[in-house]
């Protein structure tokens, strides 16, 4: 059955096109209330939105076919990305595809904040000539300050400089290789709010960024700046704005976007040194047309072959990968479960060991997975998704850790989970058969393949262990699928994996476990 996706607002009829291209059924249903999207979303795999849909953690809590939700453009202010990420569900983006529309009308308002363009246009419109009362400012020589040099913030600070702008920039993310490679100079707040005679915003909105102009920011802020805000509203204080322009220390403010939209009224519209757009960062034919196509295209690849491009909760596997890791994945999540069956007391430590072919993967999936199968047995509510945030969240520390080809096998992936009170390490790899095997148990080698019921036991390399083990079976009705053994020298420390038929009750576990010779008896299930 083709997967269903609903394009909940609007977006170019492209994205309908390239849906439709890759056998995918798309409806397109535009204006929907929250309460309404939330009673048809559950029927459909992808969403696909821009800024008008606001996806809530009751319409998620309604999806529960929902595997990825698509963002025509940057934000996802109106995603509930916990929400999302809890339930399994991959959000994406678009990060790229307005960059350079965004920053172009960063640019066209700073021309028209410098020559007072809008003003001028309406004076002349109305009969008059006030060619001395439309003085305007230079941008050639002047400095531009530029907070969040990333996609949009760099090709600004690009078309700045080729406007013989000095451009300074505050980013802590800016390496400063990239700042070099800009030709831009990385400063601290303070700094580029000193020496800027104009300022563009184009960072997102976090509780790091929020507000980060404010009053006293304005204070510290040159005299007769000029500010550009074209990313989030909320990252200057509208009313600290408004003293500063009527105070005259900020000569002029052009502004896109606002602390609440639609901005059908705010206090700043009255002021004579403000320029307002409402939010046409995005608005051109090719910005719509490329964000459009973009989200299609990713989350069709997503649906239809595993592949994750700019998705915000998850690491990125292209196209190419997405196969390959597949079998390695389910290896991860088996070896995690392994793990996680048999942990007992408060985990510490998780680490990954890749060796060989699988170390040249994208082993931040791979470690997602393994992750979830760990934490499953112990949380429950838990998947690949939401894996990594909940063991931050309860500070299990995660080592990652590849290194060649070790050992009789060309490539294997070994789990280690450290307890309060144990470390226990499990070894697995994939065989020609695309099948995973465990080949290795706490240093022990063997060779077992995973199945639905299963009985762990480990025990002292003594004789008649497995004929005790045999007989108990054949007295209580339990049917063996597979017996795999291992030890690590005669008469020394020796593991079983029984795979049964069906689950291993709580009677015959406890008889087990009063075999002679028996350490530890767990069921386990895959």
């Amino acid at each position: 059955m083709a997967p269903r996706v609903l394009i909940s607002d609007k977006l170019s009829p492209l994205a309908e096109n390239v849906f439709a291209e890759r056998g995918i059924e798309a409806d397109k249903k535009v204006g929907l209330s929250k309460e309404e999207l939330a009673d048809v979303i559950g029927s459909y795999d992808g969403l696909a939105v821009r800024s008008a849909t606001k996806v809530t953690e009751k319409v998620i809590a309604s999806a529960g076919k929902l595997q990825v939700i698509g963002r025509a453009g940057i934000g996802v202010d109106n995603i509930d990305v916990v929400a999302s990420t809890a339930r399994g569900i991959i959000v994406m983006n678009t990060p790229f595809g307005n960059s350079i529309t965004t920053a172009e009308h960063a640019i066209s308002l700073m021309f028209a904040l410098a020559r007072q363009i809008p003003a001028a246009d309406a004076s002349t419109r109305s009969g008059k000539w006030e060619k001395s009362a439309f003085m305007g400012v230079e941008v050639t020589g002047k400095t531009l300050g530029i907070i969040g040099c990333g996609n949009i913030g760099s090709v600004v600070a690009e078309r700045a400089i080729g406007l013989r702008m000095k451009v300074v920039a505050y980013d802590p993310f800016l390496s400063p290789e990239r700042a070099i490679e800009l030709g831009v100079e990385k400063v601290e707040l303070d700094d580029l709010l000193k020496r800027s005679d104009f300022i563009s915003l184009h960072t997102p909105l976090t509780d790091k960024t929020r507000s980060i102009i404010d009053a006293k920011a304005l204070k510290t802020a040159k005299q007769g700046v000029r500010i550009i805000n074209c990313a989030r509203g909320g990252l200057i204080v509208e009313d600290a704005l408004k003293a500063a322009l009527e105070s005259g220390h900020v000569a002029g403010a052009a502004l896109d976007v606002y602390a609440e939209e639609p901005a059908t009224d705010n206090a700043l519209f009255d002021l004579p040194n403000v320029i307002c757009t409402p939010h046409l960062g995005a608005a051109t034919t090719e910005a719509q047309e490329n964000v459009a196509v973009q989200v299609a295209e990713q989350m069709a690849d997503y649906l239809l072959t595993g592949a994750i491009t700019n998705a915000i909760n998850f690491p990125s596997i292209s196209a190419e990968e997405a196969p390959r890791l597949k079998p390695y994945a389910k290896l991860a999540e088996q070896l995690g479960s392994f793990a996680g069956q048999l942990t007992e007391s408060g985990l510490k430590t998780v680490r990954l060991e890749y060796a060989g072919e699988i170390a040249e993967l994208n082993t931040k999936a791979l470690t997602s997975a393994a992750l979830a199968g760990v934490l499953q047995p112990l949380l429950h509510d838990v998947n690949m998704v939401s894996a990594p945030a909940v063991a931050r969240e309860r500070g299990i520390g995660i080592e990652e850790v590849t290194r060649g080809q070790e050992g009789a096998y060309e490539t294997y992936i070994r789990l280690t989970v450290m307890t309060e009170r144990q470390e226990r390490s499990v070894a697995g790899t994939v065989f020609s058969d695309g099948k995973p095997r465990i080949i290795q148990v706490k240093g022990i080698n063997m060779e077992a393949e995973l199945g639905r019921h299963m009985l762990y036991t480990t025990n002292a390399d003594q004789p008649g262990y497995i004929g005790a083990v045999g007989t108990l079976f054949g007295e209580t009705g339990v049917n063996v699928a597979t017996f795999n053994l291992g030890r690590d020298e005669p008469g020394g420390n020796a593991i079983a994996l029984i795979e049964t038929d069906a689950p291993i009750t709580d009677e015959v576990l406890s008889e087990v476990r009063n075999l002679p010779h028996v350490v530890q008896a767990a069921r386990l299930s895959f």
